[in-house]
């Protein structure tokens, strides 16, 4: 798999997650920390979101991408 590809998909990633998959997770049980599972699920994607940043970051740099 090319390295630019993969960096491409991990970047698609949470456009899926918090755009996407709304209208299957967009329902009110469980409750999760006390909050219904759709808040639950964009809280847990603002987590996410930026680790997978930093993920993409640290492979471009090893790739010689930020210099």
């Amino acid at each position: 798999m090319n390295k630019r590809f993969f960096i491409f998909i991990l970047f698609i990633i949470p456009f899926i997650g918090q755009l996407a998959l709304l209208p299957f997770v967009n329902r009110i049980q469980p409750i999760l920390f006390g909050l219904p599972f759709f808040h639950f699920w964009l809280a847990l994607w603002i987590v996410v979101t930026p680790l997978i940043t930093v993920v993409v970051y640290k492979l471009e740099k090893k790739n010689g991408g930020y210099e």
